[in-house]
């Protein structure tokens, strides 16, 4: 099997390596003053995750309510032309 170019790790970096929010650089992280940052990654990560939850609840309650109506209409049919 030959080799059709650079990895995914070549080309997108390793994993310490840190987007500079400031500047948009860049650089690779020294452990220091990192904790903040990733104290706002996790934040903004909670709050997507709490909508996107919110968000599937409603569908679900949605999808049940369907499927409620659908099972009634179904039992009507069944029971009045069966």
């Amino acid at each position: 099997m030959g080799s059709h170019g650079s990895s995914w790790a070549d080309q997108w970096g390793s994993q310490n390596e840190v987007v500079d929010e400031d500047y948009g650089s860049k650089g690779k992280s020294s452990g220091g003053g990192g904790g903040k940052k990733m104290e706002k990654v996790t934040a903004v990560a909670s709050a997507s995750f709490g909508k996107a939850k919110s968000a599937a609840a409603v569908g679900a309650d949605k999808a049940k309510s369907a499927a409620i109506v659908g099972a009634k209409k179904l039992f009507y049919y069944s029971v009045c032309f069966g």
